[in-house]
């Protein structure tokens, strides 16, 4: 069973429908004890940090998906999800990430020069820069989609692939069994089922 988290943020039926589609059950939950209870936990994430945070402090399960994560149970963070993973995020302001992941959230702006658009929006090759469990049915050259402003910076040791928009971009990070996705594998087409099928194998 994968507990997809639910805080008040987050495109949680899209990746409910994408687990359904690769047969993974699946539940979106707010409770501590279904969290506590699964195999595995998503944490997804749409729009600020600052606000996703709170909520999650507000409902309690910050402790509980730190909790299990020390406790060695596969976590994924999508998106703004992935950002909570980290240690902190500069986004309009300084505030203090859930620190499963070593590095900081940054705005994509100051790295990725003139003339690009910000969100960074559309489909990008991920560039593997080491073996992931989470990508073994992914081939060099496939394809996912973004819609971030923000991305993990100084986690050179965590990050598993960049996707090129201006610079290379921390695409995806892990640190053990925790796992994130800066991207949307729930809106990824066949490479994003591949990845949400890999990680209900963990």
């Amino acid at each position: 069973m994968i507990a997809i988290t639910d805080y008040g943020v987050g495109n949680l039926f899209s990746i409910k429908s994408s687990l359904d589609v690769i047969g993974a059950e699946s539940i979106v939950t707010s409770d501590a004890d279904v969290l506590r209870s699964a195999d595995k936990i998503i944490l997804p994430g749409v729009g600020a940090f600052r606000d996703a945070r709170k909520k999650l402090s507000e409902s309690g399960l910050d402790k509980v998906i730190i909790e299990e994560a020390k406790n060695g149970k596969p976590i994924l963070g999508i998106c703004l999800g992935m950002q909570l993973l980290f240690d902190k995020s500069f986004e309009y302001g300084e505030y203090d990430g859930l620190g499963l992941i070593k590095g900081e959230i940054r705005p994509i702006a100051d790295v990725i020069g003139e003339g690009l658009s910000i969100p960074h929006i559309g489909w990008n090759p991920l560039i593997f820069k080491k073996e992931s469990p989470i990508f073994k049915y992914l081939k060099d050259g496939d394809c996912v989609y973004f819609v971030h402003s923000y991305y993990a910076a100084d986690c050179d040791e965590s990050v598993t692939a960049t996707a090129e928009y201006g610079c290379e971009l921390t695409a995806s990070a892990e640190n053990g069994n925790v796992y994130g996705c800066q991207f949307h594998p729930e809106k990824s087409g066949k490479a994003g089922l591949s990845i949400l099928k890999a990680f209900s194998e963990l």
